[in-house]
C-alpha cells in the first residue's frame, strides 16, 4: 500500500481532500491542485464551498483568475458532505485550534475532524494534520480515534504531522517559498507526507509527529518572546525619553548577531498570542513552568492600556479628557493588509476607550463592521477619510498600505501612532509609542 500510494503522488494520480478551508486550507488546496492533484475543499460553512465551486477566492492571497481555472479544469472543488473523504487517497486537516478562556487548547475542532476522517477510513490512506496544537496531539489523540477502526496504523494506513506556515499579505514568502517540517508515526507516514509537500515546496524531515509539533511552537513562541522584549524595551525609552524606532534602526545595522523586532499595541492573529500557551498548557502537566511564555503573555497583554495611556497623556497636553473625546482608530485588523480580526489588539484598544467614556471611531477596509464592543451595538468602519477634522484624536492601530498617511498628517489634530507609520516625520502632533 505504501508503494501504491507513493506512486499515485508521484505521478499527481493521488486524490486530496483538505478539510477545513480558511487561510491555511484554501491556498494549500489551490497550490495542490495546480501541481496536477484532483483536490476536494471539505468545509462546514456552505457559503465558503459555494464560492469555490464558483472559482472565486475569500482570502486575499489567493488568485480568484487561479481558482475559476483549477475549477474549470476539474482539479478543484468544494463539499460540505464528509462522507466523500471516502473517495481521497490523501487527507489534510487544516481547522482552528484556539484558546478556551482558561488558556487551555480547545482541539475540539481536531477532534471532530478526526470523528469524520475515522468514519470513512479506508485501507491504503495517508492522513496529515497541520492545525498548530501541543507536543504528543497526533500521537495521543487522533492515532487511538482512527485505530478504533480496527485499521494500524503503518500497516493498513498512515499518519504525520506537518505545522502550517502561512503568513497572510506576505508576498515574499509564500507556500511554494517556505519548507514544510514533516514528522511521521514511522518513516512510511513520513515520507509520504514529505513526497505530497514536495511537490511544490522543499521538506525537512523530522524524527517523529511530536517534533514537527514542537517546531511550530518554537518558531511562534521565539517571536512573541523577542516582540515582549522589544515592547518593554519600548517602554524603557518611553522613561528615558528615547525614540525606540531610532534605536532598534541602528540595532540593525549590525549584520550578525541581532534580529529587529518591533513594538506595537500588542500581537494578534490565531498564531502568537495562541501558540505559545498550548506550550506553556503541555508542560504544566509535566510540572514544569515556562516562565518566558508566561512573561512574554504578560508583557504583550500590557501593550493596549499603554497605547491608552499615550493616547490620555497626549490629549492631556492639548487641554483635553480622554473622557468625551472623539477618537478614531485606524486600523482593526490584526496586522496590516489583511482582512482578519482574529486576536486583534485593535479590540482590546477599541474597548479600553469605549468604557473610559471615548467616543469611539474606526476605519479600516478591510473590516467593515466590529460586533460584540464594549458599546453595546455594532461598530461600523468610517466610509472614508473625509472627517478626520472632528476628530480629537488619530489612534494608529493597524498601518494598511493603501491608508493616506499624508492627508492624516494633513488634517489631524493629533495622532498616537503605535506602528510608526509616520517614520522620520518630526510633526508635533504624532506622538509614538
Amino acid at each position: 500500500m505504501f508503494k501504491e500510494l507513493l506512486q499515485k503522488i508521484n505521478e499527481r494520480k493521488a486524490k486530496i481532500g483538505i478539510i477545513g478551508q480558511g487561510y491555511v486550507g484554501l491556498p494549500l488546496s489551490v497550490e495542490l491542485a495546480k501541481q496536477g492533484f484532483k483536490v476536494t475543499g471539505f468545509e462546514v460553512d456552505n457559503s465558503k464551498v459555494d464560492m469555490i465551486n464558483k472559482g472565486k477566492s475569500y482570502i486575499g492571497d489567493v488568485n480568484t483568475a487561479e481558482m475559476k481555472e483549477l475549477v474549470k479544469s476539474g482539479k478543484l472543488d468544494g463539499t460540505a458532505d464528509f462522507k466523500n473523504l471516502a473517495k481521497v487517497d490523501v487527507i489534510i486537516i487544516c481547522v482552528p485550534t484556539p484558546l478556551r478562556k482558561s488558556k487551555d487548547p480547545d482541539v475540539s475542532y481536531i477532534i471532530s475532524a478526526a470523528k469524520s476522517v475515522q468514519a470513512t477510513l479506508k485501507k491504503g490512506q495517508l492522513v496529515i494534520l497541520e492545525s498548530t496544537t501541543y507536543p504528543g496531539t497526533t500521537k495521543e489523540l487522533m492515532l487511538p480515534m482512527l485505530e478504533e477502526t480496527g485499521l494500524k496504523s503503518c500497516k493498513d494506513f498512515f499518519l504525520a504531522f506537518s505545522p502550517e506556515r502561512i503568513d497572510p499579505s506576505n508576498k515574499k514568502f509564500g507556500i511554494k517559498d517556505t519548507p514544510k517540517v514533516v514528522g511521521g508515526l514511522c518513516e512510511l507516514c513520513t515520507e509520504l507526507a514529505a513526497a505530497v509537500y514536495g511537490t511544490f515546496t522543499k521538506v525537512f524531515k523530522v524524527s517523529s509527529t511530536e517534533a514537527a509539533e514542537m517546531v511550530k511552537l518554537l518558531e511562534n513562541t521565539f517571536r512573541a518572546v523577542n516582540i515582549a522584549l522589544v515592547n518593554e524595551v519600548a517602554l524603557m525609552c518611553d522613561k528615558l525619553k528615547l525614540n525606540v524606532w531610532e534605536i532598534i534602526e541602528a540595532a540593525a545595522t549590525k549584520p550578525f548577531g541581532f534580529m529587529p523586532f518591533y513594538p506595537g499595541p500588542g500581537i494578534g492573529g490565531h498564531c502568537i498570542p495562541l501558540d505559545p500557551h498550548y506550550l506553556s498548557w503541555k508542560l504544566k502537566t509535566l510540572n514544569f513552568y515556562s516562565r518566558f511564555i508566561e512573561l512574554a503573555g504578560e508583557m504583550n497583554s500590557k501593550m493596549p492600556e499603554y497605547v491608552i495611556s499615550k493616547t490620555a497623556d497626549a490629549l492631556n497636553n492639548k487641554g483635553k479628557a480622554l473622557k468625551n473625546s472623539k477618537i478614531l482608530v485606524l486600523g482593526a485588523a490584526y496586522k496590516k493588509d489583511v482582512s482578519d480580526l482574529r486576536e486583534s489588539p485593535a479590540l482590546d484598544v477599541i474597548n479600553l476607550l469605549i468604557t473610559k467614556g471615548s467616543k469611539v471611531h474606526y476605519y479600516d477596509t478591510y473590516i467593515p463592521s466590529i460586533q460584540n464592543c464594549a458599546c453595546g451595538h455594532t461598530l461600523r468602519s468610517e466610509k472614508n477619510l473625509s472627517g478626520l477634522k472632528k476628530y480629537d484624536a488619530v489612534v494608529v492601530v493597524t498601518d494598511h498600505t493603501n491608508t493616506d498617511y499624508k492627508k492624516v498628517l494633513k488634517d489631524s489634530k493629533l495622532i498616537i501612532d503605535s506602528r510608526n507609520a509616520f517614520k522620520n516625520n518630526k510633526s508635533n502632533k504624532i506622538v509614538r509609542i
